[in-house]
């Protein structure tokens, strides 16, 4: 947000401090700069303490960035902020549980406590291989339930039950469901046939009465149900579907159902219990218990003021917790609907939307038996508080953000035009000059469409953005004067000023490694599924092949070596497998260490990329967990595939670049120009329902089978449920977080917006007011001096395709064999990052004396600070080798360079192989800066230890490359 001066709107919720405010809070308005001023105002009131405010967001790092503001706006400083109540719900509840909870469990009927050594499981894969431990033993305890786990195909889904029923409230307790939370279970009946009804009603056609949307939406078998299911004639009418079949399936018998499903869920918070863990959602399910039942503990930890972020974000059991820690009728919660989108989260949109009926409700709910909730929460006493005015974008990219919640997801999509805008949070843009590109591309070939378009953009005035800082102030000029003065400021655009959106990472992974192909500069951000990447399935054919001739791995490296479908199989049948392949399994199976062989297969196969380098990292930080044998890396290889596990990975090729993300991941961003890509059928809107297990809950549904275990026929068989067809055929689609998706898409460009489609562009590519075009792409290969200009490196000799490799490929990682004492390599990004942001000048706090060090150590330089620079040094090698790397920290003045790597290492036995990486280093910079002197430091975060080195000559560079690449 540009200025320091609040608008209207933002003032009124600045010194509006008592009282219940919903803030509808539209993209770009300045939300955090409001939050946190609203905050520091709060402080000065008359006996007011930091402890006296609750300030939940979605995010630590917005937490901590939170903090960070408020510091700037009042008496108090970071430090005595750092244990002010400014956190996220996960974190805030998990301290007061450990603090006060150690006996809420006997409250369910479990006879454990709650210790204080409490782990508290973030990951996904560890906690699916607790529960997948947890269910097995569950099974054999309850043979009662046998037939319903042979309907179930997956046991592991009722994990993934367990967390959507806890963020509902629903809590179960020995003897049945805590404060009767369990009723929402069985399902809102007069709500479903309201709905059934209105879906029911034959649709008009050219020539009379059409199928009803339920009855289009049914298809019936009647070989795919149990024997005693009604037949399709008694379900399926000429238009409609038969109102008595429909009321018969709502109402099934369930008791059983509902019986397992609660045994399941005690019991696993028993299991978690017992061994002293909880997940996020368990952790929350006891911390509403125990301020629910223990009054004391509840006057206790209760503040004057709550303000909740990201309302939008929460879910059901967050807002009773919201209403619980509430000492008064102050709370304050901000959000905007039309960015909803974590509803595979189980967060409630209606949380915002309904905001005044549901605070009423939960009141009432809550205070059943007990007066939990003392204040009133009178929904007429409730100010809504809009902020309109939208510090980003342009008036053009801001009207057809509008259109984004609007458009329909398919051709027969009926979308309420008219509701949703009367709900939309009208947006004013505040700059001057509206210079708006916005475009739609169509190319069969989208991924050249995109690169081509991205060509086209960069340097061209036509979608000139900020390139210089604004004037101090505007305040006296005319509109004139401040068009004109905001036209100064804009200039040709470069790559860094682009970002592009993804509905999913598979399209963003083709995309990054073809733009590395043109050689122009783009950088992945966020999580990749780098366990799905060819490199890493690649990897993981040579280790089954390595560990028993596995036959799957050996028909992925056939396929990869370009081997006919016929031909492989014939190999495979005789096992006569290729001598050079052989020969080389048989020189994986020499490697001593899995990140060994790993580097072997990724160079044999040339890749020497972000992907790559990613799994190397991963493969030592599971061997720093003790996971060593092949056996144990093909598991977790196969566990982290099969979980679409994430992973932060640096692909940055240098500082400009283009930006590449998936939607998700861009909530709270912005960039002058972005492309929205693969606004195709089947990728955005996504059509498909994400997976689900053979147990369901849905609203007005409640928990439902997919599929039941029958021996009717006389012959075991798992039969499709035809009551949950029915039912949730009756069901209208509905896409409106797709389209909310599009909104925040779209929303993140400030001056510039082109959208792209391939062959097949769904009804948001081509229902826009936004005129599709069809482009043929020309992608020019950048050469080397062009990539030049974006790197910090020496001028690359004319060659004939020099190697390139990375620093690390010339260090030997056996150094790493015998350390069994190290903190991970994620401790280590966290450490870097914060370095980053601290030289760049971003809000940003030391956490932890690693990082108090390092900001010592910055705070001690003066001169120009460059953070993260790429280094390229090619050598005068046989075949030419051209060695890569990244600098953490350049620091440059009038007579010195100082080259800075930060290592995290708790003891010094890899240096011998560091003075390698800042040997290559020293040499970019020495011929870049001929005139200076040159020194390469060690910093080790750990204990603030400095050690200066001195460089390796250039020819020991060229032996050690030359032996590496051999």
């Amino acid at each position: 947000m540009t200025g320091i001066s609040p608008n209207t709107e933002q003032r009124r919720l600045i010194e509006s401090t008592d009282g219940i405010y919903r803030v509808n809070a539209g993209a770009g308005t300045g939300k955090t700069f409001s939050i946190t001023r609203r905050y520091a105002n709060i402080l000065e009131q008359p006996g007011i303490e930091p402890e006296d405010i609750l300030l939940v967001t979605f995010t630590r790092n917005a937490a901590a960035e939170m903090a960070d503001r408020i510091a700037q706006q009042s008496p108090y400083d970071p430090v005595q902020l750092q244990d002010a109540p400014i956190s996220t719900f996960h974190g805030y509840c998990y301290q007061l549980l450990r603090r006060y909870g150690h006996e809420t469990p006997s409250e369910l009927g479990i006879h454990d406590q709650i210790p204080q050594s409490l782990d508290l499981i973030e990951d996904g894969i560890r906690e699916s291989k607790l529960f997948n431990t947890f269910i097995s033993q569950f099974e054999d305890r309850h043979p009662e339930y046998e037939h319903l786990f042979a309907a179930i195909n997956d046991p592991g889904t009722l994990r993934s039950l367990t967390t959507e029923l806890a963020s509902k409230g629903v809590i179960p307790e020995r003897n049945g469901w805590y404060q009767e939370t369990g009723s929402t279970l069985t399902g809102d009946r007069e709500a479903f046939i309201s709905i059934f009804e209105q879906e029911n009603q034959p649709n008009e056609g050219a020539y009379g009465p059409t199928q009803s949307n339920a009855r289009s939406s049914v298809s019936w078998t009647d070989s795919e149900y149990v024997p005693d299911a009604p037949k399709a004639e008694d379900v399926l009418g000429d238009t409609q579907l038969h109102r008595d079949s429909v009321e018969q399936a709502f109402d099934e018998d369930r008791d059983e159902l509902l019986e397992f499903v609660h045994d399941v869920y005690f019991e696993y918070l028993e299991y978690a219990l017992q061994r002293n863990y909880l997940t996020q959602g368990l952790m929350l399910v006891l911390a509403f218990v125990m301020l629910s039942e223990d009054a004391t503990v509840r006057e206790q930890v209760r503040h004057e003021y709550v303000m909740v972020d990201e309302f939008q974000d929460t879910n059901e059991l967050q807002f009773k917790l919201t209403l619980l820690l509430a000492a008064e009728n102050n709370i304050c919660v901000v959000g905007d609907w039309q960015q909803s989108i974590y509803g595979f989260q189980y967060t409630s949109i209606k949380n915002i939307q309904e905001f005044g009926e549901r605070i009423t409700r939960y009141k009432s709910e809550l205070n059943r038996g007990e007066t939990r909730v003392p204040y009133s929460v009178d929904e007429t006493e409730i100010e809504t508080i809009p902020l309109e005015k939208n510090y980003r974008s342009t008036a053009s990219i801001l009207s057809l953000a509008r259109e984004t919640l609007t458009v329909p997801a398919t051709n027969g999509d009926s979308v309420d035009v008219e509701a949703i805008e009367d709900e939309m949070t009208s947006l004013d843009a505040t700059n001057y000059v509206d210079n708006s590109q916005i475009k739609a591309v169509t190319h069969e070939d989208e991924i050249e469409l995109i690169l081509d378009q991205i060509q086209h953009v960069v340097g061209n005035e036509e979608y000139s953005v900020e390139v210089r800082d604004e004037p101090a102030s505007t305040d006296e000029m005319s509109q004139g004067e401040k068009e004109a003065a905001e036209a100064e400021r804009l200039g040709k655009p470069s790559y860094s000023d682009i970002a592009v959106f993804s509905r999913n990472r598979s399209f963003a992974r083709d995309l990054l490694e073809k733009a590395g192909e043109y050689g122009i500069p783009m950088a992945y951000e966020g999580g990749v599924e780098l366990f799905d990447t060819d490199q890493a399935k690649l990897l993981l054919a040579w280790l089954r092949i390595c560990e028993s001739d596995d036959q799957r791995g050996w028909a992925t490296v056939l396929e990869e070596a370009g081997y006919t479908l016929q031909h492989a199989e014939e190999i495979l049948d005789d096992e006569a497998y290729p001598d050079a392949m052989a020969t080389f399994r048989d020189r994986l199976r020499e490697s001593e260490t899995i990140g060994g062989l790993a580097r072997i297969v990724f160079d044999e196969y040339g890749y020497d990329g972000a992907y790559a380098n990613g799994l190397l990292g991963e493969l030592t930080g599971m061997v720093e967990t003790t996971l060593s044998t092949r056996s144990e890396a093909i598991t977790y290889l196969e566990a982290n595939l099969k979980a679409g596990s994430t992973i932060e990975i640096d692909s940055s090729p240098g500082e400009d670049s283009v930006t590449l993300q998936t939607i998700h991941s861009a909530k709270g961003l912005e960039y002058p120009i972005v492309f929205c890509a693969n606004i195709n059928r089947r990728a955005f809107p996504s059509y498909g329902k994400p997976s689900a297990g053979t147990i369901q809950y849905q609203e007005p549904l409640g928990l439902r089978q997919r599929s039941v275990y029958s021996e009717a026929n006389g012959n075991p068989y798992v039969y499709k449920h035809w009551p949950n067809n029915l039912l949730t055929g009756c069901l209208p689609s509905t896409y409106d977080e797709e389209r909310r998706l599009f909104y925040v898409a779209v929303t993140r460009a400030k001056r510039h917006l082109v959208l792209t489609a391939g062959g097949s562009p769904s009804p948001f590519f081509t229902e826009l007011s936004v005129d599709p075009v069809e482009v043929e792409p020309s992608v020019e290969p950048r050469t080397i001096e062009d990539m030049e200009k974006d790197t910090f490196s020496i001028t690359v000799p004319e060659q004939s395709g020099p190697q390139r490799m990375s620093v690390h490929a010339i260090m030997d990682d056996s150094v790493y064999d015998d350390i069994e004492e190290g903190r991970g390599t994620e401790f280590g990004d966290e450490v870097h990052q914060f370095a980053e942001d601290y030289v760049q000048g971003a809000d940003v706090s030391p956490v932890g004396g690693d990082q108090q060090n390092v900001a010592k150590l910055l705070d001690s330089f003066d001169g120009e600070f460059k953070p993260e620079i790429t280094a390229i040094l090619p050598l005068n090698t046989e075949p030419p080798i051209t060695l890569v790397g990244i600098i953490d920290l350049l620091v440059i003045t009038p007579d010195q360079i100082h080259i800075i790597d930060y290592k995290t290492d708790l003891s010094r036995h890899a240096e011998a192989e560091y003075r390698k990486q800042l040997s290559v280093y020293y040499h970019v910079a020495s011929e870049t800066y001929p005139d200076r002197d040159v020194s390469i430091t060690i910093f080790y975060t750990a204990n603030d230890e400095h050690v200066e080195l001195s460089p390796l000559k250039l020819e020991a560079l060229c032996d050690t490359a030359r032996a590496a690449n051999q």
